[in-house]
């Protein structure tokens, strides 16, 4: 019968450096037969490998669903999908269908979500630089909420709005000063940041009192987000904290109180088995104590509507990624170097953030991993790892599929094409069914864009 290892025992800290892979890093409905072969949503992993090639994206769908209804438990209406971890058609409509909002951070990514059909009132509109375009388009399809950066782009809106269109309802973004304790590409919650308006410059006051004068746009709220990635969940409750305090000078000087705190995303999310990430229901016991003392504290009256914008823990832990081994390097007294068919085109993270991942090669799930590696890529860059200490089997060889699991977030969104890589093709997995959710790029996608020269 198939089995899943033991959660508590996987995540207790103590096992054997060369113990089998910790299932506990994959979707909940993964599995190991007898022959010690992986399945995922009922379908076995080198299976599909075989089936779609590699590399290949592939997603629990029970898993994302799961983790969507846990957010929406806890949270309510308040749960924002931040849609630059992972979005296409098929996850805005599962997005849609489970109940959660949208958050998109560009043009690009509203149209996504409008070819998708999602409710524009459930939309909500991100992003430091938005250009005149991206915010016309957002007034004109009637997206609920956008969440002001600047100053310019409250310039950019009333312009607009001027010009004839729509008073849009408003969140401004605000940087409360609270370090996130993540990498720094990924803190976005201190004063030196290309997002929001500084709390503690006083830039944020000066754009509050702005708004609140002006007749062409419609304050309801204040948005904060402190980085992704975040453990130290107790970041989260000072942010909120520094928040309400902001709030509080602001209603007593202005007589305006917000309806709406948005506190961002960033909750971190296990990709190693001794990883000790923060869980949903903890998160939002934390945030919700946090806003209601913070709320009483202040003295103000009732208590506004909460926000949260989970991304990466939403789709992290729903997706791996399955490659096909093509080279085995041994660099005597140095290392061993297992190299696959993809890299840093579907997986920038390593080179970016020094991510960490785990390996595994779905045939021999179980087997122990004496072998330390590294995982690279084909790509012509010496930084093109993927897993840079691996724990492998020590009889991983060429043409074996090797999976690196916890990648649904960031992996497939931040893909390119370069060395003209194609980008892999990207699946859904549920009930013992595949099906395509993106198709696979082929060569004739690499110079669709192009002109041809002349002769």
């Amino acid at each position: 019968m198939p089995r899943r290892r033991d959660r508590a025992r996987a995540m207790s800290g103590t096992a054997d450096t060369d113990a089998p892979f910790d299932l506990s890093l994959l979707g909940r409905t993964a599995r190991v037969d007898v022959s010690g072969r992986c399945s995922l949503g009922g379908c076995d992993l080198a299976g599909l490998a075989d089936r779609f090639g590699t590399p290949l994206f592939v997603y629990d769908e029970v898993e994302l669903r799961a983790r969507a209804a846990e957010y929406r438990e806890h949270f309510g209406d308040g749960v924002i999908y931040a849609s630059k971890a992972f979005l296409n058609l098929a996850m805005a409509h599962l997005v849609d269908e489970e109940g959660l909002r949208l958050d998109v951070a560009t043009g690009g990514e509203l149209e996504v979500a409008r070819a998708a059909g999602f409710p524009p009132e459930r939309i909500v509109f991100h992003g430091n630089n938005k250009s005149t375009d991206e915010l016309a388009a957002a007034l004109e399809a009637g997206v609920g909420r956008i969440i002001v950066d600047s100053t310019d782009e409250i310039d950019r809106l009333t312009g607009l709005v001027t010009g004839g269109l729509p008073i849009p309802a408003i969140l401004l973004r605000v940087t409360p000063g609270v370090e996130a304790h993540t990498h720094e590409a990924i803190t976005t919650g201190v004063d030196d940041t290309k997002f929001g308006l500084s709390i503690a410059t006083g830039a944020a006051g000066d754009a509050f009192r702005r708004v609140v004068d002006s007749p062409a746009l419609r304050l309801v709220g204040l948005h904060a987000h402190i980085g992704s990635q975040v453990f130290a969940i107790d970041a989260f409750a000072k942010s909120a904290h520094v928040v309400v305090d902001f709030v509080a000078a602001m209603s007593k000087e202005t007589g305006f109180l917000v309806d709406e705190l948005d506190l961002g995303g960033g909750l971190g999310v296990r990709y190693l088995s001794h990883d000790d990430a923060p869980t949903i229901a903890g998160y939002a016991a934390t945030l919700r104590r946090a806003l209601s003392d913070a709320w009483s504290d202040a003295g103000l009256a009732g208590e506004p509507v909460l926000f949260v914008e989970p991304g990466r823990s939403i789709v992290a832990p729903a997706g791996l990624t399955l490659y096909t081994v093509g080279t085995v390097k041994t660099v005597d007294g140095v290392r061993t170097y297992v190299a696959v068919d993809g890299g840093m085109s579907d997986n920038i993270r390593t080179a970016a953030y020094a991510a960490e991942y785990e390996a595994f090669l779905p045939t021999r799930a179980e087997a122990p991993r004496p072998l330390r590696a590294t995982v690279a890529g084909k790509h012509c860059e010496q930084g093109d790892l993927l897993v840079r200490d691996a724990r492998l089997p020590a009889d991983v060889a060429v043409g074996d599929v090797l999976a690196t699991p916890v990648t649904g977030a960031y992996g497939y969104a931040m893909a390119s094409n370069y060395n003209k890589m194609t980008r892999p093709a990207v699946i859904f997995v549920r009930d013992g069914e595949a099906r395509v959710v993106t198709r696979r790029e082929t060569a004739d996608d690499l110079i669709r864009l192009d002109t041809r020269p002349e002769r």
